[in-house]
């Protein structure tokens, strides 16, 4: 299943959290067995390099130079095994009561991890002043998700400043998650992408001047100048979304549903990072690595299934996290991308088989928990040639021999692969 409804978006989750840590793709490690400094990233800035606010607009943003905790991408040597990227993602990043952005945060802090979030746009914008949103084919203030409650709102401003803080990224779901056939972004031109999205940005860009909340502080990024990125409601729309993100300044988008687990190309001059098609244990075919893709296929995306299957979709849904893990991990070292969302589907399940997938992760070596950001800057330093050669191993095929595609010559053109079903 390639889409998902308005039941995968979030509502939104909490307030709080202390300083992550990047896990990264650095050319500095620290000695073996011994863990990176708290606070500290191999090859990264650390906070403290953070200069004063310069404030932007209506003081909602201010410029305090480069973002902390960011790992300095180094080019393969010859013959050199690719680390195993993984990226987390969540769409319509937001706080509300369950406090899901900050508790992963907090994880993301344990396991020095980097991780991309998808901010609604309307999630900084209080429901009193919801017909400032102009959603395109619909009415002032339209939205298939709830707009948030102000303390909630207030939350996950605080939320999105102190991630930046920490080193994760700042993406853009867009605003209204519109998935309808005939009205839904899907239909969009891209006009109408360009209006969405720059009322994404607007509603970051003044959110003091919307809510009011004059005592809170900036947020310490330009956001216009530093989103370079972000995933489309119900994955629709990308064919007409990408020349309006590339003319913004994009350099990657996250839309595409059902690729498979290789080394990522480019489309229309943007990296493309699709949801990938992994093994789903127990069925005869592959599922999409996200939340709501395995709900759906659990049980027909209701969010409320029988209690007493829940435990094992929950193990279902971790074992197939693992398994397209350790399809890439042994294999073709594709980097792995998760997306999802912070929800309570099935008294929260996915929660916790994607934190229990996360942190097992995490302690393998060789891997790098980055965002998407971090990932395309690694991506841009590389010899084109060998990533090229990289894209030409299938999911699941190891290399022989490293040499051949990250230093040696180019491999032998293979006949064409069948795909994966998701």
């Amino acid at each position: 299943m390639s889409e998902y409804s308005r039941r995968g978006v979030v509502t939104a989750a909490a307030a709080a959290a202390t300083a992550a840590v990047v896990s990264g793709c650095g050319d500095e490690k620290p000695p073996s067995g011994q863990a990176a400094p708290r606070g500290t990233t191999p090859g990264s800035q650390d906070r403290s390099t953070v200069r004063p606010a310069s404030l932007i607009g209506d003081g909602s943003m201010a410029d305090t130079g480069p973002q902390p905790h960011q790992p300095v991408p180094r080019r393969l040597e010859p013959g050199e095994r690719p680390p195993q990227f993984v990226v987390f993602s969540w769409d319509g990043a937001g706080e509300d009561s369950k406090q899901l952005f900050s508790h992963f945060r907090s994880v993301a802090q344990e396991v020095k991890a980097t991780m991309s979030f998808f901010l609604s746009g309307i999630y900084v914008l209080p429901e009193g002043k919801k017909d400032l949103y102009l959603p395109p084919g619909h009415k002032p203030g339209a939205s298939d998700i709830g707009y948030l409650a102000d303390n909630h709102v207030k939350a996950t401003l605080e939320q999105v400043r102190q991630a930046w803080l920490e080193g994760h990224e700042i993406g853009t779901h867009f605003n209204g998650h519109f998935c309808s056939p005939t009205t839904g972004v899907g239909n969009w031109t891209a006009a109408q992408w360009r209006s969405e999205l720059e009322q994404a940005v607007g509603f970051v860009e003044k959110w003091k001047t919307n809510t009011g909340f004059h005592d809170m502080d900036p947020l310490p990024f330009d956001y216009r100048k530093g989103l370079i990125g972000g995933r489309t409601p119900c994955l629709l729309g990308q064919k007409q979304l990408l020349p309006t993100a590339a003319a913004m300044g994009w350099k990657y988008d996250a839309s595409s549903p059902g690729g498979l687990q290789m080394w990522p190309g480019k489309k229309l001059g943007l990296w493309d990072f699709p949801l990938q098609s992994i093994p789903f244990p127990g069925h005869h075919f592959q599922v999409l690595s996200m939340d709501y893709n395995m709900l759906a296929n659990q049980t027909g995306g209701t969010p409320n299934g029988d209690p007493s299957k829940r435990p094992y979709w929950q193990q279902e849904s971790y074992l197939s996290y693992m398994a397209g893990f350790h399809r890439a991990y042994t294999t073709n070292r594709a980097p792995f991308f998760i997306g999802n969302h912070f929800e309570s589907w099935n008294g929260g399940i996915y929660m916790k088989s994607v934190e229990r997938a996360l942190r097992e992760i995490a302690a393998k070596p060789d891997v790098r928990l980055v965002s998407f950001r971090q990932l395309v800057q690694w991506l841009e330093v590389q010899d084109p040639s060998v990533l090229a050669r990289l894209r030409t191993l299938d999911p699941g095929q190891s290399p022989g021999d490293w040499r051949d595609y990250t230093g040696g010559a180019p491999t032998a053109p293979k006949a064409g692969r069948a795909p994966a079903r998701a």
